[in-house]
């Protein structure tokens, strides 16, 4: 915290909850509005502050004061994604831009004024490209430090170099922001800035504490932090323009391929490598086609170019035909296609297998389902997962090929309920109806305590013949979600196996028998 601030621009977008309101809600902000914050008015626009409506006051008294006052709730989301727009602009002429809060963003003022020909200079041509780019008046102010500069952007001022302290010196003491320390500051007499700079910093540390030693070092022109300096996202998308539509895959290999070299060239000089991978196209007639490829590892220069081939032969192999074909080809030629880096991570290469390469053949089988999935979507192609669950359905979930392997239920936690191994080899999509009967030819039941009523003797599956049931074990029961009467279920499960060798998971629920899967 030593050394004298940086210089510092500031710009700053007067009554910025107001503007958002209107660039997102589209509320009028030349009307009277007012932006409320737990029923207290934390902004308001000129037309309100005409009619007397101050930041603070409460609602009741806002609308007393201006009864046509337009009354919107406080959101930061909001005001942050206006803002974004506004500091983009800044950073098409400046680099290095610290957002302050939604509605002012600073950057040091060194470089700018150099090569725009010094402070006030720069000041003017930033303000001017906000307000041709996105129609927003602002100010900007330049001074030593953060804090200075945010003062004088609200007079418009640029402070000379070393002046920061005398021109913070005659500013009330209202002006750091914290309510309550300046409304202690002037019951103690101390009501400008330059009468709590004078103060000892011992003094000022031992009687406010921490925040009012800070609130004492930006009174005297000492910022007690650096900028901190907005990185803009690398631009990693890459562009190919074709001035005669394309409408053969041949003609597409060679430029896909030129696409997505560049694309691995420029993902590698920032140290990053690809899992998904999102590959635009658009049409002469303005159709646009895109399509999200995923990869279980890193998307090799090859691998890229092998995905874009896959694809661009998935939308120009497309069919016209009926109904439930393939997808139909695109009517025009393609013009533009885009490769988009979608999920990028920070390069650090592949394991080779136990034995050297992966494989041939593993290669080969993920180069013929991805071709699949690039023809008939990604939900065409789908792979198995295992998790938690008590039942076998519910253990397993379908995620389309190349999708991150992650289970529905995670596996950790116990499953009471859950069904002993080893786990059946098949499970029926829809459980059959059953019957189950005991020796006498009784149907079997289940009380509510689980008591079986007999042992199950014969087995019955819908119309087919009585199979004699030689074995069996259970019951397991389930009671999930008995505090939603929709979704609740109560059923208990058993193994059954039969005289002619085979196994059966059934359940029983509401009185009636199905059966769920079959054992190998």
């Amino acid at each position: 915290m030593t050394g004298s601030p940086a210089r510092t621009l500031l710009l700053w977008c007067p009554d910025w909850p107001v503007l958002a309101a209107e660039i997102v809600e589209g509320v009028p902000a030349t009307g009277p509005v007012a932006v409320l914050h737990a029923n207290r008015v934390v902004a308001c626009s000129e037309r309100a502050r005409a009619e007397g409506v101050r930041r603070g006051l409460r609602k009741r008294e806002a609308q007393g004061r201006c009864p046509q006052v337009t009354v919107v709730e406080h959101d930061p989301g909001r005001d942050a994604r206006a803002f974004e727009p506004v500091v983009a602009a800044v950073e098409e002429l400046v680099a290095g831009v610290e957002v302050v809060r939604p509605g002012s963003c600073a950057v040091a003022a060194r470089g700018p004024s150099r090569y725009l020909g010094g402070e006030e200079a720069a000041a003017e041509r930033i303000i001017e490209h906000v307000a041709q780019s996105c129609l927003v008046e602002s100010q900007v102010g330049i001074a030593d430090g953060v804090f200075a500069a945010g003062l004088a952007a609200r007079a418009g001022r640029v402070v000379a170099p070393g002046g920061t302290p005398e021109f913070l010196a005659g500013l009330p003491v209202e002006a750091l922001g914290r309510s309550a320390l300046a409304d202690l500051l002037r019951r103690l007499g101390v009501r400008t800035l330059g009468d709590f700079a004078a103060l000892p910093a011992g003094d000022v540390l031992a009687r406010f504490g921490f925040d009012g030693a800070l609130a004492h070092r930006l009174a005297a022109g000492r910022d007690h932090r650096p900028l901190a300096v907005r990185q803009p996202p690398a631009d990693l998308t890459v562009t190919g323009e074709y001035d005669d539509p394309v409408d053969r895959v041949d003609a597409t290999a060679f430029a896909a391929r030129a696409l997505a070299e560049q694309l691995h060239d420029r993902l590698a000089g920032h140290g990053l490598a690809c899992t998904r991978l999102g590959i635009e196209a658009v049409t002469a007639h303005g159709q646009e086609l895109h399509r999200v490829w995923r990869h279980d590892g890193l998307l090799t220069a090859a691998a890229i170019a092998d995905r874009v081939r896959w694809q661009l032969d998935g939308w120009l192999s497309g069919s016209n035909g009926r109904a439930g074909a393939r997808p139909a080809r695109p009517s025009a030629g393609i013009i533009r296609l885009r490769l988009i880096p979608d999920g990028v991570i920070a390069q650090a290469g592949l394991q080779a297998g136990l034995w050297g390469e992966t494989g041939e053949e593993r290669e080969r089988a993920h180069r013929a389902l991805s071709r699949v999935q690039g023809i008939l979507g990604p939900e065409a192609v789908v792979t198995a997962v295992l998790g938690g669950g008590r039942s076998p359905a519910d253990q397993v979930r379908l995620v389309p090929w190349g999708d991150e392997r992650l289970p529905a239920r995670p596996d950790a936690p116990p499953w009471p309920g859950r069904l002993p191994a080893p786990a059946p080899a098949v499970v029926l999509p829809s459980p059959l109806a059953a019957t189950v009967h005991d020796a006498a030819g009784e149907p079997v039941v289940i009380s509510a305590r689980l008591a079986v009523s007999a042992p199950p003797a014969r087995l019955v599956v819908g119309t087919g013949q009585p199979a004699e049931i030689v074995g069996w074990a259970g019951p397991w029961p389930v009671d999930e979600r008995w505090w939603a009467p929709v979704e609740a279920r109560r059923r208990a499960r058993f193994q059954v196996s039969l005289a002619d060798g085979a196994a059966l998971l059934l359940a029983v629920e509401a009185g009636q028998w199905l059966v769920e899967a079959i054992y190998d």
